[in-house]
């Protein structure tokens, strides 16, 4: 009965908008096509049904089921065919509605599922056999009624969240949330959630109930005290969620609650003292560590400690923790000294990284005392500065003590002082005092000598061989200790009639350096200064000119010159001046120039004088030579191989080297014929010379055995530094023997007929022989053998 009321009530107002429409469109069709109107009165048009929507409830079990029937009121006498389109009929999802072609009805074929497809729009059309239309589509809406088919679910398997503990009632913890696939817009999808168990981990740990939820929300918050981390770790929540406002369906969820852990408890020693050991002069290493317990939850920051170190004056100690383990790692970061101190106490404390919550136990703060005790070790000498510095000035006279009282021991034993480099050697050191001296004088000029500063290296060492060592850097100043020199000591001025040229420029240098040096003082003594003065350009040059006209010639200037050291050193020197005549252009003239152009010189008969005078000189010169020469010309008489005074023509007056091989030309390398000749021998006349027998025959042609007189080579005599150098040494020394032309065999012509002074035997030459070149006969030669037959026809006249 109340279905059908509403459906009178929904066609209602559907007829009146039909029957509004229809007057519309009658209205609009007399104004558009007035003719339809001419001479016929009022012409009824038939109206479109608008059919309201029709309302199928999902999941039917009476299908098929007809749900409306249309039918076309056209005047038609022939067969009307009805036909249906749209979603669920020819398009997808298919074969969900079907139309009687001749009766007009429209009816479901399958169950509906509004989850799937909650309504249908579809066309029904009217046609005639052939097919034409006979009404225009009618437009049908199918909605699909929901039902409460689908059961709530949670969005997740499982929530978890968490709420530090000793939270108090009513913290937010968490919330859950839950959907339902049926219309939210009816009871079928309103949901309420529900908590229906719980569990504590560890079990049983809580057995009251310590979680809400709201049923609308899904919120989960706290209902009571007691969630105490070290009691309870964390909480399984079993969830309903219910349609229908909690009386339909159902679906159930899990939700897991940890407790969240608070600094409520504070670290605490292990132990109240702690003893460790610890090497004096070393640093940075662990000596030793100390543990502190903590209940709060191991690994975070309410967990991990921080340390601190006090009774620390010297800043010896540091502490630090390690993440691992949460112990207070003690190490040295400053050496210890022994001596100075043997034991330190030191006093800790601990506190976590995060700030103690107000909930915690109110416990006094947790102290730890430690005892180091410092082990001794032989440590280095210390210098007491390094680099040492000594100021000195570079004349210190040897002797003079530099430095004292350089190093000591820390364990105050017995010291050895020594210089491991001293390039110069000008240091000595004590090897028990170690006080540095100087051995002698420094010298600012020494390549070792850099910057004015001379580096040296000194080396300390303790009776337990632990040695140091230390640069001694010597700073030189400098002395005054070189006169300055004045250059040059000869020059010329030149001078022309009226005038003087600028004059002789001088210069002094000094081997000292600034500043001992320039700028310099230039100065004439007073009794010389009447003809000369010196004009100072700058700090190391001068002018030196003549006060007065002077005649042209040799002048000797004393010149004296001071360095600017302190006290100043001076020193004098002879400057040759030569003052000479000059052209327009300042430039001396030449030597007959200068005569001739002399106002004062020689006049022209003087002056052919000494032309003759050099002239005549250079002939004696020439007569000299031309008979000197004569005198040493000698002649052989050919035929005799015999030296004769009277020949003109001398085949001896060079003797040619023929054992050379190579060099071409060059090996006609003269010997002097005075070689030949010995020099304490005399004839007893002019033109005559001895036999071996001492009869007079001749000029005797003495010869000398070696030439004497050439250089010989420098034989390498440095024995080597290295024993695989001797073959290299031994042949470089014969070598050098071997060129040298004053060790035999000589290379020259060996004289046979000369014994030497004080010999009483004659000679064995047969060229020095008594006889004449006539009476001298070879024939017996020719018995000696058919070898000394080519000598025999040499001396043969015939």
């Amino acid at each position: 009965m109340a279905e059908g009321m509403l459906m009178v009530c929904m066609l209602v107002p559907l007829l009146c908008q039909v029957w509004i429409a229809a007057e519309s469109h009658d209205k609009e069709e007399g104004v558009l096509y007035p003719w339809k109107h001419q001479g016929t009165g009022v012409v009824r048009v038939k109206r479109d049904w608008i059919i309201p929507p029709i309302r199928v409830l999902e999941n039917s079990k009476q299908v098929p089921e007809d749900l409306v029937q249309i039918k076309s009121d056209k005047i038609f006498t022939g067969e009307v065919i009805y036909k249906l389109e749209g979603p669920g009929v020819d398009q997808d999802p298919k074969n969900l509605f079907e139309i009687d072609d001749k009766t007009g009805v429209i009816r479901s074929k399958r169950p509906l599922d509004r989850e799937r497809h909650n309504s249908f729009t579809l066309k029904a059309f009217a046609l005639s056999p052939s097919g034409e239309r006979l009404e225009n589509p009618t437009i049908i809406e199918i909605v699909v009624l929901d039902q409460n088919d689908n059961r709530p679910s949670f969005t997740q398997r499982q929530f978890v969240g968490s709420v530090p503990e000793f939270s108090v009632p009513g913290t937010s913890v968490m919330s859950v949330s839950a959907t339902d696939a049926d219309d939210p817009m009816t009871e079928n999808a309103f949901l309420s959630y529900s908590i229906i168990g719980q569990e504590s981990i560890p079990a049983n740990a809580v057995t009251k109930t310590m979680f809400g939820i709201n049923n609308e929300t899904g919120a989960i918050h706290t209902r009571d005290v007691g969630l105490d981390r070290e009691v309870v770790k964390s909480f399984r929540l079993k969830l309903q969620i219910a349609d229908m406002g909690g009386m339909g369906l159902t679906g159930e969820g899990v939700a897991i609650i940890h407790v969240s852990d608070i600094n409520n408890h504070a670290p605490q020693f292990c132990r109240a003292m702690y003893e460790m050991r610890a090497v004096e002069n070393r640093k940075d290493y662990e000596i030793g560590r100390v543990n502190v317990m903590d209940r709060d939850d191991r690994g975070e920051g309410n967990w991990e400690a921080k340390y601190f170190i006090s009774n620390d004056p010297g800043g010896h100690f540091a502490i630090s923790t390690d993440p691992g383990t949460n112990e207070g790692v003690l190490a040295v970061v400053k050496p210890l000294d022994y001596e100075a101190q043997v034991e330190h106490v030191l006093t800790l404390s601990v506190e976590n990284v995060n700030r103690l919550s107000d909930k915690s136990p109110n416990l006094p703060p947790s102290i730890a005392t430690v005892a180091v005790t410092v082990l001794n070790e032989n440590e280095a000498p210390i210098f007491r500065e390094d680099p040492i510095k000594i100021v000195v000035p570079e004349s210190v006279l040897p002797g003079t003590l530099l430095k004292s009282n350089i190093a000591f021991d820390p364990d105050h034993l017995d010291l050895r002082y020594e210089f491991s480099r001293d390039p110069e050697r000008w240091l000595e050191i004590n090897r028990v005092t170690g006080d540095i001296s100087a051995r002698r004088s420094f010298n600012m000029r020494s390549p070792n000598v850099r910057n004015n500063i001379y580096n040296a290296v000194v080396k300390v060492t303790d009776a337990g061989g632990v040695s140091s060592t230390a640069t001694v850097a010597i700073t030189l100043k400098e002395t005054n200790d070189f006169p300055p020199q004045l250059l040059p000591l000869s020059g010329t001025v030149c001078r022309a009639a009226g005038r003087t040229s600028p004059g002789m420029l001088v210069t002094a240098v000094d081997e000292d350096l600034p500043p001992h040096a320039a700028p310099f003082t230039f100065g004439i003594p007073d009794d010389l200064s009447i003809n000369w003065t010196l004009n100072q350009v700058n700090d190391t040059h001068a002018v030196l000119q003549p006060l007065v006209e002077l005649q042209a010639g040799e002048y000797v200037v004393t010149v004296s010159v001071s360095d600017s050291g302190s006290p100043a050193l001076s020193a004098y020197a002879q400057v040759n001046v030569t003052l000479c005549a000059c052209n327009y252009f300042g430039d001396c003239k030449s030597e007959v120039g200068a005569v001739l152009g002399s106002s004062v010189g020689i006049n022209f008969i003087a002056l052919i004088i000494i032309m003759a005078s050099i002239a005549l000189l250079l002939l004696l010169l020439l007569l000299a030579v031309a008979v000197t020469h004569c005198g040493k010309r000698q002649h052989i008489k050919k035929g005799t191989g015999l030296l004769v005074g009277e020949s003109e023509d001398d085949i001896r007056d060079n003797v040619f080297n023929y054992d050379e091989q190579g060099g071409g030309e060059e090996d006609e390398n003269a010997f002097s014929i005075d070689l030949l000749w010995n020099p304490h021998d005399a004839p007893s006349t002019p033109g005559s010379y001895y036999t071996g027998r001492g009869v007079p025959g001749g000029k005797q042609p003495l010869r000398r055995d070696a030439p004497h007189n050439l250089p010989s080579p420098i034989y390498p005599r440095r024995p080597p530094a290295d024993p695989t150098d001797i073959e290299d040494y031994i042949n470089d020394g014969l070598e050098a023997a071997d060129h040298d032309p004053n060790v035999p065999p000589y290379d020259t012509a060996l004289i046979y007929d000369y014994e030497g002074e004080g010999s009483l035997a004659g000679s064995f030459s047969s060229i020095a022989s008594g006889s004449s070149d006539e009476d001298q006969d070879y024939n017996y030669l020719n018995d000696w053998g058919p070898r000394f037959q080519k000598l025999a026809n040499m001396f043969d006249p015939r």
